[in-house]
């Protein structure tokens, strides 16, 4: 739960403030550990740089309630957050996540994003498809919408060039948004040395060797209707 999730980082910086081993602040921070979560596999780590620019956040702010606080905690700026009910407080929380995940949208559309998303790739951290013909190709996570709350996030292969579910539960609950319908092919056209050529191959089904017509299912559901019929007038017929 997003809200649970957000207790165990406040927990987390709470105890790496008090430890005496000397780690980097960066280990603690909100970013990296919010992609560090399980099931938070596809998101890359946006740069604090890109999220400090206003610039890049044009208009987010009349999407998030609790905009400027959530802000502060993907920065990781200490705010008087104890001034906030526990309900406030887990609002806080899921707007920190949304945020996060539309300013993400926009990050991997850069070229900064776009060389982290290829590193991600490169070692197929979003999967292959599920379509056996493509031969473990692997897929980029997008949305079919760019709208919060409309789509959870998609897998798209470039090969067969269609659209997939995520093969893990885990990944279920992302909204499409946080990756938007023009990564994946501003992706291709960043990277085009990566694009594959077009699976023309189709699947073929067979009965003993022999290939299915394109009408069959037709004039065997055809068939059995007649049959169907036939068989209920020689009911009636008996009677």
């Amino acid at each position: 739960e997003p809200g649970r999730c957000m207790a165990s980082y406040q927990g987390k910086r709470k105890d790496s403030a008090s430890s005496s081993d000397l780690r980097s602040d960066e280990e603690y921070s909100w970013i990296p550990w919010f992609c560090s979560l399980k099931g938070n596999e596809f998101f890359c780590q946006v740069e604090d740089s890109y999220v400090q620019d206003t610039f890049n956040l044009t208009g987010l702010d009349q999407l998030i309630p609790y905009y400027d606080n959530a802000l502060d905690l993907i920065l990781d700026i200490e705010t008087r957050d104890e001034l906030l009910t526990d309900d406030q407080q887990e609002l806080l929380e899921n707007d920190a996540e949304t945020l996060f995940g539309l300013i993400h949208a926009r990050f991997i559309l850069t070229s900064r994003g776009l060389q982290r998303m290829l590193v991600k790739y490169r070692e197929k951290n979003f999967g292959v498809c599920p379509n056996v013909l493509c031969r473990d190709q692997p897929v980029l996570p997008m949305g079919l919408s760019d709208n919060l709350n409309e789509e959870s996030v998609k897998l798209y292969c470039p090969k067969c060039e269609d659209v997939y579910e995520p093969q893990k539960s885990r990944h279920e609950h992302i909204d499409g948004a946080f990756f938007g319908r023009t990564f994946p092919h501003l992706f291709f056209l960043t990277y085009p040395e990566l694009k594959p050529s077009r699976l023309e191959k189709k699947y073929e089904p067979k009965v003993f060797g022999y290939k299915v017509h394109k009408n069959a299912h037709r004039i065997s559901r055809e068939a059995q209707e007649k049959a169907m019929k036939e068989k209920a007038k020689s009911k009636l017929l008996r009677r």
